[in-house]
């Protein structure tokens, strides 16, 4: 790990480097994006505990709340290493924004792209009680508009997150050993998938709680191997809408990670996945809702070049209601890149 100078308003930047190996990639040579996002997810809990820390007041640890909408830009391959920088570009009294930028580097040649940006909403717990949420000291910002326009980012956010808990109760049974010869392909009950995981110490903060990124990668998996089942080709993660981590994941916990298509266009396709947790460490806690994303993919040949997608298949009123919700999320994203489209081509 390096540090640079501060770029913007917050403490200074930091910048986590890693070389991508065989094992943090697929078949096809290219790094899964939950790789992409443990790293984020790292970079973003370093800066945002380092300056939860950086008065004197209790000792704590932030917590990953939530993470935006974000766009794999370009895949990263194996042998390149990934820079990860992140800043501090916001702070509430509960809470810290931290923007990250990963650029993929070829050490061979020397080339360097951008492949991903991000914004993460981190939230400090006291060390002594977890429960406890601490106060977060103020950054200086160079300019008033700066703190104008993350306090209506923290708003925003605030008010997505609300509404993503409202609608939090749906389910998905995890299905861990399906007898897929009884399926049609292309349905959702075809590439339907789970993982179940055992949280141990090596997932855990000093909190004993579960890291957002490794929560992240395991999501990522999940989707990988839905969307791999619906289209039997090489996949990439294309984006991942906000990733809201509704409730802590405490240590000897077990996790149910369950993804399912939702919806389908002619080159990419969306896959929800939920994290539900039991808590078996407390006996008299029920099962609950922990995370909960929307995940897109795209289909490559060899020559990673984009495929069609096939068309998913729905079955049940619940899954063409789920299936016309996704095509609305895809036309607004679609409509939104347009508008930026346009709005840089004036500029």
């Amino acid at each position: 790990m390096s540090e640079r100078g501060a770029t913007g308003p917050g403490p200074a930047a930091i910048q986590v480097s890693r070389i991508m190996r065989p094992d943090d990639a697929n078949f096809a040579g290219n790094v899964h994006g939950g790789i992409i996002l443990k790293m984020i997810e790292e970079a973003g809990a370093i800066i945002s505990t380092r300056h939860c820390n950086s008065q004197d007041g209790e000792p704590c640890v932030a917590a990953l709340a939530r993470v935006e909408r974000t766009d794999f830009l370009s895949p990263v391959c194996i042998g390149e290493v990934a820079n990860v920088s992140a800043e501090i570009t916001y702070t509430s009294r509960h809470s810290v924004e931290v923007q990250v930028n990963v650029m993929s580097e070829n050490i061979l040649t020397g080339a360097k792209k951008v492949t991903n940006k991000a914004t993460l909403w981190y939230v400090p717990l006291s060390l002594k009680n977890v429960n406890k949420v601490v106060e977060v000291p103020p950054i200086q910002y160079a300019r008033k508009e700066q703190e104008e326009e993350g306090k209506k980012r923290y708003e925003e956010q605030k008010l997505d997150r609300l509404e993503t808990k409202q609608r939090n109760g749906d389910v998905i049974f995890p299905i861990i050993n399906p007898d897929r010869q009884t399926k049609e392909p292309h349905t959702v009950g075809y590439s339907q998938s789970s993982l179940i995981h055992l949280v141990g110490p090596s997932d855990c903060t000093l909190l004993g709680f579960v890291h957002g990124g490794v929560t992240m990668k395991l999501m990522d998996e999940v989707a990988g191997i839905v969307a791999a089942r619906h289209c039997k080709t090489n996949i990439v993660t294309a984006s991942v809408d906000a990733i809201n981590f509704h409730e802590k994941i405490k240590k000897g916990s077990v996790i149910t990670i369950s993804g399912r298509m939702t919806f389908t266009s002619n080159k990419s396709m969306e896959i929800e996945v939920f994290v539900d947790a039991d808590p078996f460490v407390d006996e008299g806690r029920e099962r609950y809702r922990a995370v909960s994303a929307f995940f897109t993919y795209v289909s490559l040949s060899k020559e990673g070049k984009p495929l069609p997608v096939p068309q998913l298949l729905t079955e049940t009123e619940d899954e063409k209601r789920r299936f016309e919700e996704g095509k609305g999320r895809y036309l607004q994203t679609k409509a939104k890149r347009q508008a930026q489209l346009q709005q840089a081509a004036l500029h």
